[in-house]
């Protein structure tokens, strides 16, 4: 057995070598990301351990710029699980004046998708539609988030400023996703049925983190 050989690192030193790493990787790999999306893709990867990240993360054109600007107009975050609301810095969302919610376990969404016979996902992508201000989409969960998002969209309902499409699992994934990639809504989706709630909040803090990075130099 060959054993790996143990890296000493200082505790404020270990993300920094973890992006070393995987920066090391990605050229022994060849692949190379757009400079723009460079930061989310390689969160991504730092979240998950997983380098398919890198081909399989699709962005609209120019969503990085978007999702920046509406952060920086104070747009606020809504996620489809509490575990991604949890992963998501909320202290610098706050710097740009925006906030992360959650619906998913009001009262009023648990009665709303019982009486309507929906997923409480899609019930709190409804209730999220009258927040009142651009609203981010955090989805790493709920396939019939994106559904909902998509059929508001449609039928000319309501439109999101922007989706971050990660949904992991098996039932209507991939096709959740492919309907959002077909609108008009600026996105960052993962194709395939990789993703999960803690995609989707490694992708949020991403962009927070250069944000906030580019706002104190």
């Amino acid at each position: 057995m060959n054993l790996k050989k143990i890296e000493y690192v200082l505790p404020e030193e270990i993300e920094k070598r973890s992006f070393e790493i995987i920066s090391e990787e990605l050229a022994q790999k060849h692949i190379i990301i757009p400079k723009e999306e460079e930061h989310i893709v390689k969160r991504v990867i730092h979240t998950s351990a997983d380098f398919d990240y890198a081909k399989t993360l699709c962005f609209s054109k120019g969503a990085v710029g978007i999702l920046e600007e509406l952060i920086e107009n104070g747009a606020d975050i809504v996620t489809d699980t509490n575990m991604a609301l949890a992963g998501i810095n909320k202290k610098a969302l706050a710097e740009f004046g925006g906030q992360a919610r959650c619906f998913m376990a009001d009262e009023d969404v648990l009665l709303s998708a019982r009486n309507r016979r929906t997923t409480r996902a899609a019930a709190s992508m409804e209730k999220a539609a009258k927040i009142g201000k651009p609203v981010i989409f955090a989805i790493g969960n709920a396939p019939t988030a994106l559904i909902k998002l998509y059929e508001m969209a449609k039928e000319g309902v309501w439109k999101p400023a922007f989706v971050i499409g990660v949904p992991v699992g098996f039932v209507n994934v991939e096709a959740a996703k492919e309907l959002i990639q077909g609108t008009q809504i600026p996105y960052i989706v993962n194709r395939g049925r990789k993703g999960g709630s803690g995609i989707a909040a490694a992708i949020c803090n991403a962009v927070l983190y250069q944000m906030r990075e580019k706002k104190r130099r």
